[in-house]
């Protein structure tokens, strides 16, 4: 058996830290800009004298522009290298984010949030994008599991470190933070980013346009079934996430501190998720373990929806909702490895619609709940549909027995 190297394989393990933890810190860029303010959803529709409605569509608008900025970013960085878009792109987001903590109106936040999506965009997909460059095989598997806890485990964890700086800040200040957090970024890609994709390699395969790249891309089956499920999976978690601020906050009675905790509860599911995850990939193809965590999303989703609807009380949420996280956990790494696998030569590209169809799915999705009243039993509706769709595509297009083995 031939063993293909990779740039990657010769990094030692103080080096391959600290890609873990700039790539880290890069792809939590997005997440956190979208999630960080969640607790403060019920401040803002005060501050702002609006109504709860057009809040979640801060939300939707923030999640449109990030879809929409990955699908320039990936191909743009395939073209000229990972360094200048994820440079430019975190500026645009500094701008953006300064631009919101100082919004007269709900009107100006949601523009800046489109504007803040869009910047934020260039973290998660040249993350990935390096990775790809650097590593194959189950090293690949390892790396991107490592990105997954942090892009799973951010977006739940961002509310968290939301509602502890309510406790010093108004709404504004949690913009301020965001646009710190893009400096840093932008501190550590100057320091710390080298270029992994040097010019005699940008456009190899014979994929040197972006046509030739989406091509190759929608014409592999289990790309484009595994970025089906991953929008799906996205969807589903967000639909918690754009209603849970006022399901437990308003409905519950949580301050913003005990719905900063019940977060923090809930992150140990995506940690558990993926760290199992990654683990099992040695001996488990990654496909059969997608296949189990799409199944333990929609029995979890079922199980709110029949708790709520019998009267069963918070517990009757939490606990199988803690399950429909640990489950997207299991997922994350998965669906990045099956989408990468075969597509070094484009893997900005693949990472950018990846990330679009995530969240502009997401964007969409998600405040169906509100439009139908916010209840534990309509968000678990949507996390069950959303479910029902990836169990229906992982059977009949991605098909588990056809996907090849992972090399070594």
């Amino acid at each position: 058996m031939t063993t293909t190297v990779y740039p990657g394989d010769s990094l030692s393990g103080r080096q391959r830290l600290v890609y873990v933890i700039v790539l880290g810190a890069l792809t939590a860029l997005g997440p956190f800009t979208i999630d960080l303010y969640l607790p403060a959803f019920p401040a803002l529709e005060v501050d702002l004298m609006t109504t709860e409605s057009a809040i979640q569509l801060t939300l939707t608008a923030t999640m449109i522009g990030f879809a929409l900025g990955q699908l320039i970013v990936g191909p743009w960085s395939d073209k000229v290298g990972r360094r200048a878009p994820l440079i430019i792109a975190t500026v645009l987001h500094i701008v953006a984010s300064f631009g919101v903590a100082l919004a007269p109106d709900i009107e100006m936040v949601g523009v800046f949030r489109v504007l803040q999506g869009m910047g934020a965009a260039g973290g998660g997909v040249v993350a990935m994008a390096m990775v790809r460059d650097l590593f194959g095989g189950l090293p690949l598997v390892r790396m991107l599991s490592r990105l997954a806890l942090v892009s799973g485990l951010a977006p739940i964890a961002a509310p968290v470190i939301g509602s502890q700086l309510l406790r010093f800040v108004e709404w504004r200040g949690i913009f301020w933070f965001l646009t710190a957090y893009g400096v840093l970024v932008i501190i550590a890609a100057f320091f710390f980013i080298v270029e992994t994709l040097p010019a005699e390699r940008r456009g190899d395969k014979g994929h040197s346009t972006v046509r030739e790249r989406y091509k190759a891309l929608f014409s592999d089956r289990v790309f484009v079934g595994v970025a089906v499920i991953a929008g799906m999976t996205f969807s589903g978690l967000f639909a918690y996430l754009s209603a849970s601020s006022f399901l437990f906050q308003t409905g519950f009675g949580f301050n913003a501190q005990e719905y900063g905790f019940l977060f923090a509860i809930n992150s140990l599911g995506v940690v558990f998720g993926v760290q199992v995850s990654s683990r099992l990939a040695k001996y488990v193809g990654p496909q059969w373990i997608l296949l189990g965590a799409v199944t333990g999303m929609l029995v979890s989703a079922l199980t709110i929806v029949a708790l709520d609807l019998a009267g069963a009380g918070l517990l009757g949420i939490t606990i199988p909702l803690w399950f429909f996280i640990a489950s997207c956990g299991f997922a994350f790494p998965c669906q990045q490895v099956l989408a990468l696998a075969n597509h070094g030569g484009e893997a900005a590209t693949a990472a950018s619609l990846m990330g679009a169809i995530n969240f502009g799915l997401a964007g969409l999705i998600s405040p169906v709940v509100s439009l139908f009243g916010v209840s534990a039993h309509t968000m678990g509706t949507v996390m069950a549909i959303t479910a029902t769709v990836s169990l229906f595509v992982m059977w009949i297009v991605v098909r588990p027995k056809t996907v090849p083995a992972l090399s070594r």
